[in-house]
């Protein structure tokens, strides 16, 4: 009874006859064929009646159960943008189409198709970079994260705008963050200055306690921030006009990947595809994650609560959030508490989902005064009732693999044109 509430506007509309390409094509190419393309994550294409009719029925299930397309914040939070949860008109058109034996229709009532720019969903970039060389992942044990140098070569300070990261072979990348590494910079060199592939991950079996005190993090040392990032499921980082990215003339970018084994090897090679503002923005953009990295999870726990706070030490803005936890990931949601009182929810996912790691733009950009404290809680399963948990029986830490945890909010925030991503995050680490 419960599921037909909201998916049925009317009794009329549910028994008109629906056709593919009269009704179910134009609901496709808005929600659905950016990733159901060939070359993009979705396991099967959705772009024409043949490619779709075979999956009519999963197509069903997908949308009666709210799966597809993956959207799960919460509503009645701050308002965001590009929501992607089908309307109830829409669900109800297609529910109606299948049941009706998922007609063709008249392929002359079609729209033109939708057009994508081929390879990249940010449509034509104005540069890419990619891996001088391949990598070669084995076919089992584990992979030690690689930071992976890559010039950009740049001889003047380029603006980004947008960003695409895109691997060479999806099954076999975890997860891609790009820092931006300005001259000098010490993150991830060697001895005698060169660069390094990997680095070793330290042990943090030994950290204490959660705190819930939480920092604001770059990813790096001093010289070094973070620009973009891909996940599974994750979307293409995109800027509006007067805001955009800097990456300083001589600068590299550097690859950090999460390779996992699958049974055989494999070969990868990937690239990042950047856009640039057509000039210096009105408003810098940086791209800063919400960390506690003293986190315990005790064995069999059904929904243990992590937390993290830090205060701004300046007014930003916020742009949108990406929750990223591993495979005992739950839920999550992060408040913001103001200097002058008042409080609000501005993102609640009360369903993680590790395979779809959705960053979620605000409608409009949320102005964070001076002070505010945000406070961050993620929630974890790690009790045999998760069937993606590797181990029920085991203490979970902070860690890089995906057996282990992590639990940041990635945040877009718009600063201070004189103020660096580097030092707003070293000023919220010495708050009180």
């Amino acid at each position: 009874m419960l599921l037909l509430i909201g998916i049925c506007p009317t009794m009329e509309a549910a028994s008109a006859r629906r056709t593919f390409y009269k009704d179910v094509l134009p609901i496709l190419e808005n929600r659905c064929q950016e990733c159901h393309r060939r070359g993009e994550i979705a396991p099967m294409p959705l772009m024409t009646y043949e490619e779709t009719r075979p999956w009519a029925k999963a197509i069903r299930e997908a949308v009666l159960l709210k799966k597809m397309p993956p959207w799960f914040a919460e509503p009645g939070h701050a308002r965001l943008a590009d929501q992607r949860a089908l309307s109830p008109e829409e669900i109800g058109t297609i529910l109606s189409w299948v049941d009706q034996g998922a007609l063709q229709g008249n392929p002359a009532e079609a729209r033109p198709p939708r057009q994508f720019s081929d390879g990249w969903r940010l449509g034509k970039p104005d540069a890419v970079l990619e891996m001088a060389e391949e990598f070669h992942i084995p076919a089992t044990g584990t992979v030690k994260y690689q930071y992976i140098p890559v010039a950009a070569n740049f001889t003047e300070d380029k603006w980004v705008q947008a960003a695409e990261v895109r691997p060479g072979d999806r099954t076999a990348v975890h997860h891609i963050l790009i820092y931006v590494r300005e001259p000098g910079s010490e993150f991830v060199r060697g001895p005698k200055g060169e660069s390094i592939l990997e680095t070793t991950p330290p042990d943090h079996s030994k950290a204490p306690p959660d705190d819930g005190i939480g920092a604001l993090e770059t990813g790096g040392p001093s010289g070094a921030s973070m620009l973009t990032l891909y996940v599974p499921g994750g979307d293409y980082m995109r800027l509006e006009p007067g805001q955009a990215m800097l990456i300083k003339k001589g600068s590299d970018l550097i690859f950090q990947i999460h390779y996992t084994t699958a049974g055989k090897p494999k070969v990868d090679r990937s690239r990042i595809g950047l856009v640039f503002a057509k000039g210096p923005p009105e408003r810098r953009v940086a791209f800063l994650g919400l960390s506690n990295r003293t986190m315990r999870i005790p064995p069999g726990a059904g929904n243990h609560r992590i937390t993290n706070r830090t205060t701004l030490p300046e007014m930003v803005r916020l742009i949108s959030i990406l929750p990223h936890m591993h495979v005992r990931g739950k839920g999550y949601e992060i408040r913001a508490i103001y200097p002058g009182g008042g409080s609000e929810t501005l993102l609640k996912v009360p369903r993680y989902d590790f395979n779809w790691q959705l960053s979620y733009f605000l409608a409009e950009p949320r102005l964070l005064p001076k002070g505010t404290r945000l406070e961050s809680s993620a929630y974890f399963d790690n009790s045999s009732n998760n069937p993606a948990n590797p181990d029920p029986t085991a203490e979970v830490f902070w860690g890089e693999q995906t057996w282990e945890e992590m639990n940041t909010g990635f945040l877009n925030l718009e600063l201070p044109a004189d103020l660096t991503p580097e030092e707003l995050a070293r000023r919220a680490q010495a708050a009180p």
